[in-house]
């Protein structure tokens, strides 16, 4: 006589599993409940452009946009020389330093005559344009589509006596150091570029 019933499981392994599903859901709960108090639901990278070359302007660009797309929360606070990254007009010509660059095709010597900047330049936006790599402009709007806070320094803009309607539209101005520095201290990643 055999019986096709299932074994029965022990009362104490189904105690056991009641209490683990239990403690589950109880901390699922605890951590929305932290989750909402914070708000903090992502991660967050800051960084710091001060270079504005044009090879200085792609690194903050195409980590603030890639990091945007892995879902990061990301601001980018532009000061000095890399505030022109921000500048619609300054940002279009961009030039590349040949002097002092070890990577330049040309010596320090030929790289220092009058020109060779934009001799370099041409170059390199012929290989830009060759690669079908994306131009300042595009990176900048994409990154703007993706929620990247682009910040450029209220103290630099007074600095070089720029004007705020200079900039792309959704640049937010008026940002001090105070705020990058707060900025940074909240972010899971800080760079400077």
């Amino acid at each position: 006589m055999s019986t096709d019933t299932p074994p029965v499981e022990d009362e104490t392994e189904q105690l056991s599993r009641a209490e683990l599903q239990a403690r589950v859901e109880e901390l699922e709960s605890r951590l929305s409940d932290v989750e909402a108090e914070t708000g903090d639901d992502g991660q967050k990278m800051s960084i710091i452009a001060t270079k504005g070359t044009l090879d200085m302007a792609y690194p903050p660009l195409i980590l603030a946009s890639t990091a945007a797309a892995f879902g990061y929360d990301v601001t980018v606070f532009h000061t000095f020389w890399g505030l022109d990254i921000l500048h619609e007009e300054h940002s279009k010509n961009l030039k590349l330093s040949s002097v002092g660059n070890p990577n330049m095709p040309v010596p320090n010597v030929v790289a220092a005559l009058p020109g060779m900047d934009r001799v370099t330049t041409s170059m390199m936006e012929r290989k830009i344009d060759g690669n079908d790599t994306a131009t300042i402009e595009e990176l900048i709007e994409t990154s703007l589509d993706m929620g990247v806070e682009f910040q450029a320094c209220q103290m630099t803009i007074d600095l070089l006596d720029y004007d705020e309607d200079d900039f792309y539209d959704g640049v937010r101005t008026g940002v001090g150091a105070a705020t990058a520095i707060q900025d940074m201290a909240d972010a899971d990643i800080q760079l400077l570029v």
